[in-house]
């Protein structure tokens, strides 16, 4: 993988299953992860903490070797910072033109200012996952934190 080649991103849920699917472009490739840029594909997504517009540039980090990703989110009008995303999930499956992602739920917003917001911890808390992956995820949480 190449800076500049297009990648494909394919996002699962616990047990496995697709439940989005989208393209960006590789901005660096290193031995553990790949940052890539993508743009909101959705509507337009008003939530309690911030608005996620269609076309609002995100330039995520995937990592074989976190039990997280990171999104910087950045809007699409005038490219300022509107926060950063972390989906807390099994590392990364980072092959030729594709990663795939196991999203655990558990997610963390953290604000411009550094505010900080834990999301969808009883999502996290009902999923039916290992113990020891359970423990990989709330270590990740307490050191991001």
């Amino acid at each position: 993988m190449n800076p500049t080649d297009p990648i494909i991103v394919i996002k699962t849920d616990h047990a496995g299953r697709e439940v989005w699917r989208y393209q960006g472009v590789i901005l660096e490739r290193g031995p553990h992860h790949v940052k890539l840029e993508a743009r909101f594909n959705r509507d337009d997504l008003t939530l309690d903490y911030v608005t996620l517009r269609r076309g609002d540039r995100f330039v995520e980090t995937f990592y074989d070797d976190r039990w997280y990703n990171l999104f910087e989110v950045r809007d699409k009008a005038d490219d300022h910072i509107k926060g950063w995303y972390v989906n807390f999930a099994r590392p990364a499956h980072i092959i030729d033109g594709e990663v795939r992602s196991d999203d655990l739920a558990l997610d963390l917003w953290i604000a411009p200012d550094g505010h900080k917001l834990i999301l969808d911890q009883d999502e996290f808390d009902a999923l039916p996952i290992d113990p020891v992956e359970r423990s990989a995820v709330l270590d990740a949480l307490g050191k991001l934190r």
